[in-house]
Protein backbone atom coordinates (compact mmCIF):
# COMPACT_ATOMS: atom_id res chain seq x y z
CA UNK A 1 0.00 0.00 0.00
CA UNK A 2 1.30 3.41 -0.96
CA UNK A 3 1.92 5.70 1.15
CA UNK A 4 1.08 3.37 4.27
CA UNK A 5 1.45 5.35 7.17
CA UNK A 6 -0.09 8.89 5.18
CA UNK A 7 -3.83 6.49 5.49
CA UNK A 8 -2.78 5.21 8.92
CA UNK A 9 -2.42 9.04 10.03
CA UNK A 10 -5.62 9.99 8.42
CA UNK A 11 -8.12 7.43 9.60
CA UNK A 12 -6.73 6.99 12.95
CA UNK A 13 -7.00 10.98 13.10
CA UNK A 14 -10.15 11.15 11.48
CA UNK A 15 -11.52 8.25 14.00
CA UNK A 16 -10.30 10.43 16.69
CA UNK A 17 -12.02 13.77 15.44
CA UNK A 18 -15.16 12.28 15.13
CA UNK A 19 -14.81 10.65 18.54
CA UNK A 20 -14.33 13.53 20.40
CA UNK A 21 -16.01 15.78 18.82
CA UNK A 22 -19.27 14.15 18.83
CA UNK A 23 -18.37 13.07 22.56
CA UNK A 24 -17.72 17.17 23.05
CA UNK A 25 -21.26 18.23 21.37
CA UNK A 26 -22.79 15.44 23.39
CA UNK A 27 -21.32 16.44 26.87
CA UNK A 28 -22.19 20.34 25.84
CA UNK A 29 -25.72 20.12 24.74
CA UNK A 30 -27.59 17.05 26.43
CA UNK A 31 -27.37 16.93 30.10
CA UNK A 32 -26.29 13.53 31.77
CA UNK A 33 -28.96 10.84 31.44
CA UNK A 34 -31.43 13.36 29.19
CA UNK A 35 -32.42 11.35 25.46
CA UNK A 36 -32.93 12.71 22.65
CA UNK A 37 -35.25 11.01 20.16
CA UNK A 38 -33.86 10.88 17.12
CA UNK A 39 -35.69 8.33 14.98
CA UNK A 40 -38.63 7.08 17.65
CA UNK A 41 -38.76 3.22 17.84
CA UNK A 42 -35.59 2.91 16.31
CA UNK A 43 -32.91 5.51 17.51
CA UNK A 44 -31.65 7.87 20.58
CA UNK A 45 -29.02 10.37 21.53
CA UNK A 46 -28.48 9.25 25.00
CA UNK A 47 -26.26 11.05 26.88
CA UNK A 48 -24.26 8.29 29.74
CA UNK A 49 -20.65 7.11 31.34
CA UNK A 50 -19.82 3.92 30.80
CA UNK A 51 -16.81 3.07 33.76
CA UNK A 52 -16.43 -0.71 32.23
CA UNK A 53 -15.64 -2.30 29.39
CA UNK A 54 -17.66 -3.19 26.49
CA UNK A 55 -21.91 -3.61 27.03
CA UNK A 56 -20.86 -2.50 30.63
CA UNK A 57 -18.48 -5.61 31.31
CA UNK A 58 -16.99 -4.44 35.15
CA UNK A 59 -18.99 -0.78 35.33
CA UNK A 60 -20.28 -1.93 38.90
CA UNK A 61 -16.93 -3.19 40.53
CA UNK A 62 -15.61 -0.92 43.67
CA UNK A 63 -12.40 0.50 43.67
CA UNK A 64 -10.45 3.16 41.98
CA UNK A 65 -8.17 0.23 40.38
CA UNK A 66 -10.53 -0.53 37.13
CA UNK A 67 -9.72 3.15 35.35
CA UNK A 68 -6.02 2.24 35.99
CA UNK A 69 -6.55 -1.27 34.87
CA UNK A 70 -8.54 -0.16 31.43
CA UNK A 71 -6.23 2.33 30.73
CA UNK A 72 -3.25 0.00 31.17
CA UNK A 73 -4.74 -2.90 28.98
CA UNK A 74 -5.86 -0.05 26.20
CA UNK A 75 -2.10 0.89 26.34
CA UNK A 76 -0.74 -1.74 25.68
CA UNK A 77 -3.60 -3.46 23.02
CA UNK A 78 -2.83 0.19 21.21
CA UNK A 79 1.15 -1.36 21.56
CA UNK A 80 0.21 -4.37 19.79
CA UNK A 81 -1.92 -2.91 17.30
CA UNK A 82 1.06 -0.46 16.41
CA UNK A 83 3.14 -3.33 15.82
CA UNK A 84 1.05 -5.40 13.61
CA UNK A 85 0.14 -2.11 11.48
CA UNK A 86 4.07 -1.82 11.19
CA UNK A 87 4.29 -5.73 10.19
CA UNK A 88 1.12 -5.64 7.94
CA UNK A 89 1.29 -4.72 4.41
CA UNK A 90 -2.34 -6.34 3.16
CA UNK A 91 -4.65 -2.80 3.02
CA UNK A 92 -7.90 -4.63 4.49
CA UNK A 93 -5.99 -5.53 7.71
CA UNK A 94 -4.26 -2.28 7.51
CA UNK A 95 -7.31 -0.05 7.90
CA UNK A 96 -9.14 -2.82 9.90
CA UNK A 97 -6.22 -2.39 12.95
CA UNK A 98 -6.05 1.32 11.96
CA UNK A 99 -9.99 1.85 12.68
CA UNK A 100 -9.14 -0.55 15.90
CA UNK A 101 -6.38 2.06 17.05
CA UNK A 102 -8.17 4.78 16.49
CA UNK A 103 -10.91 3.83 18.65
CA UNK A 104 -9.09 2.88 21.47
CA UNK A 105 -7.18 5.70 21.47
CA UNK A 106 -10.29 7.47 21.56
CA UNK A 107 -11.73 5.77 24.22
CA UNK A 108 -8.55 5.78 26.07
CA UNK A 109 -8.85 9.83 26.26
CA UNK A 110 -11.89 9.72 27.64
CA UNK A 111 -10.26 7.23 30.61
CA UNK A 112 -7.76 9.23 31.29
CA UNK A 113 -9.86 12.74 31.61
CA UNK A 114 -12.48 10.95 32.86
CA UNK A 115 -11.97 7.55 34.06
CA UNK A 116 -15.02 6.08 32.82
CA UNK A 117 -16.42 6.93 28.31
CA UNK A 118 -18.89 8.91 26.97
CA UNK A 119 -21.68 7.15 25.39
CA UNK A 120 -24.45 8.83 23.05
CA UNK A 121 -25.71 6.32 20.66
CA UNK A 122 -28.74 4.46 21.22
CA UNK A 123 -30.40 2.09 19.03
CA UNK A 124 -33.01 0.15 20.10
CA UNK A 125 -36.59 -1.74 18.86
CA UNK A 126 -40.21 -1.46 21.27
CA UNK A 127 -38.35 -1.99 24.43
CA UNK A 128 -35.55 -3.96 23.33
CA UNK A 129 -32.17 -1.41 23.60
CA UNK A 130 -28.99 -2.22 22.45
CA UNK A 131 -26.37 -0.81 24.81
CA UNK A 132 -24.91 2.74 24.51
CA UNK A 133 -22.10 3.19 22.30
CA UNK A 134 -20.07 5.73 20.75
CA UNK A 135 -17.82 6.72 17.32
CA UNK A 136 -15.17 5.35 19.04
CA UNK A 137 -16.62 1.58 19.46
CA UNK A 138 -17.77 2.16 16.09
CA UNK A 139 -14.53 2.19 14.94
CA UNK A 140 -13.32 -0.63 16.60
CA UNK A 141 -16.30 -2.34 15.68
CA UNK A 142 -15.83 -2.13 12.04
CA UNK A 143 -12.47 -2.71 12.51
CA UNK A 144 -13.18 -6.15 13.73
CA UNK A 145 -15.62 -7.03 11.42
CA UNK A 146 -12.81 -6.51 8.29
CA UNK A 147 -10.28 -8.36 10.52
CA UNK A 148 -13.58 -11.35 10.48
CA UNK A 149 -13.86 -11.00 6.67
CA UNK A 150 -10.29 -11.50 6.22
CA UNK A 151 -10.09 -14.52 8.15
CA UNK A 152 -13.29 -15.96 6.49
CA UNK A 153 -12.10 -14.77 2.52
CA UNK A 154 -8.42 -15.50 3.41
CA UNK A 155 -7.43 -18.26 1.08
CA UNK A 156 -4.54 -20.79 2.54
CA UNK A 157 -0.96 -20.71 1.54
CA UNK A 158 0.87 -23.41 -0.15
CA UNK A 159 -1.79 -25.18 -1.66
CA UNK A 160 -2.37 -26.52 1.88
CA UNK A 161 -6.24 -26.95 3.05
CA UNK A 162 -7.44 -25.23 7.04
CA UNK A 163 -7.05 -29.05 8.14
CA UNK A 164 -3.74 -29.12 7.23
CA UNK A 165 -2.65 -25.35 7.98
CA UNK A 166 -3.88 -26.04 11.49
CA UNK A 167 -2.48 -29.34 12.71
Amino acid sequence: MKNKYLWVTLIIGAVLVLDQLTKYLVETRVRLYSTITVIPGFFNITHVRNRGAAFGILSSSYGNWRSFFFVTVTIAAIAVIARLIWKTHERLLLIAFTLIAGGAAGNLIDRIRYGEVVDFIQWYVKSYYWPSFNIADSAISVGVGLLVIEMLLKKPQDGQDHETVNR
